[in-house]
C-alpha cells in the first residue's frame, strides 16, 4: 500500500506540502482533488521518488520511495507535461522504459501502439499534444507498474481516444489489480475511477473519504421558512453555503441527509426539499467553504 505520513514539502519558504497523511490501499483506485497550486502535481512526484520530502514519510509496500530503484521498479508515473521526450520517437521511448522496467511487457507495447495508431519512427515534438499523451500513457501500461501515478494523463485527448485510453487503464487495474492514484481536473473522470478521493488546499488535506460517503453527506437543500435565516441557525451542521432566493432558501451543508433534515425541520419549513449534488458541485462549495470562490472579482 501506499503511505503518506506528515508529509511537508517546501519551496523556499512555502509549504506546498504542508503535513499530508493518506493511506491507500493496495488494488484501488485514489483521486486527488484540488485547486490550481494546491499541492497535488508535488505529492505525486514524491510518490514517483522525484521528490524527497523536508520531513515525514512518502513509503510504498513498507519502503521509502525516494532513492530506492527496487520501489521505483513498481512504480510509473506520467506527469501532466511531455518535453522531456520531445526528441525521442516511440520506439526510442519504447526501450528507453524497458531498460528500467523488468516487468515491460512488448507485446502488449505493440497491441496498445496499434490500438492508438501511433508511429513508432516520428519524434514526439511532432505529435499533438493527445498523440503525446497517448504514447506516454501507452508506455507506462506496458511496464506493468505495481501502481500508477496520473497527473492530469488524460488532458487534451479527443472523446474517442479517451474512451481507448480509459479502457486501457480499467483492464490494467482489472487484470493486475494495479493501484492507481489520479489528478484530474475533470471531476467526472475522478467520479467514474475513483473510490476513494482527497481534498487537497493551499498543501493542506480538507478531507480524505470514500467518494460515496463525499457525496452523501454534501446536501442541497431547498426550503421556505416564516423568516429570514443563517448559518447560526442550524447548529452542529456544517453549512457551505447559503442563500435566498424569492421565498426559498438554498443551504449546502454537510452531515447527511438524516441530521441535515432534523436540523431544518426544527425551524417548521413549509417546504423542504434535497437535491443531490455532483462531484464538481460538491468540490465548488468545499472550496468555497475554504475561501477559494469567484466572489474575489467582486471584491
Amino acid at each position: 500500500m501506499i503511505e503518506i505520513k506528515d508529509c511537508v514539502m517546501r519551496y523556499d519558504d512555502v509549504n506546498a506540502v504542508d503535513g499530508i497523511s493518506i493511506d491507500i490501499p493496495e488494488g484501488s483506485c485514489y483521486g486527488l482533488l484540488g485547486s490550481n497550486g494546491a499541492g497535488k502535481s508535488t505529492l505525486l512526484r514524491m510518490l514517483a521518488g522525484i521528490y524527497r520530502p523536508v520531513s515525514g514519510r512518502v513509503a510504498i509496500d513498507g519502503e521509502n520511495v525516494y532513492d530506492n530503484v527496487k520501489i521505483k521498479e513498481r512504480v510509473f508515473y506520467i506527469s501532466d507535461e511531455t518535453t522531456q521526450f520531445s526528441d525521442m520517437t516511440l520506439g526510442a521511448m519504447m526501450r528507453y522504459y524497458k531498460m528500467f522496467y523488468p516487468s515491460f511487457d512488448s507485446e502488449l507495447f505493440d497491441k496498445l501502439a496499434g490500438v492508438v495508431e501511433l508511429p513508432l519512427d516520428k519524434k514526439l515534438h511532432e505529435f499533438s499534444k493527445g498523440m503525446k499523451r497517448q504514447a506516454v500513457m501507452i508506455c507506462g501500461i506496458a511496464c506493468k507498474p505495481k501502481y500508477l501515478l496520473l497527473d492530469e494523463a488524460l488532458d487534451g485527448l479527443d472523446p474517442t481516444m479517451r474512451s481507448i485510453v480509459k479502457k486501457m487503464l480499467i483492464d490494467a487495474m482489472i487484470d493486475r489489480e494495479m493501484t492507481v492514484v489520479f489528478s484530474s481536473h475533470n471531476l467526472n473522470e475522478i467520479d467514474e475511477f475513483c473510490d476513494r478521493v482527497g481534498l487537497i488546499h493551499n498543501g493542506k488535506l480538507v478531507f480524505d473519504r470514500e467518494l460515496d460517503n463525499v457525496k452523501g453527506d454534501v446536501i442541497k437543500v431547498q426550503a421556505a421558512f416564516g423568516r429570514d435565516v443563517t448559518a447560526e441557525d442550524f447548529p452542529g451542521l456544517e453549512i457551505l453555503h447559503i442563500e435566498k432566493i424569492g421565498s426559498i432558501t438554498y443551504l449546502i451543508a454537510k452531515g447527511g441527509s438524516d441530521k441535515i433534515r432534523a436540523s431544518v425541520e426544527k425551524l417548521a419549513p413549509a417546504m423542504y426539499d434535497e437535491i443531490r449534488l455532483t462531484l464538481e458541485e460538491i468540490f465548488v462549495y468545499e472550496m468555497e467553504g475554504q475561501g477559494y470562490d469567484s466572489s474575489a472579482l467582486d471584491r
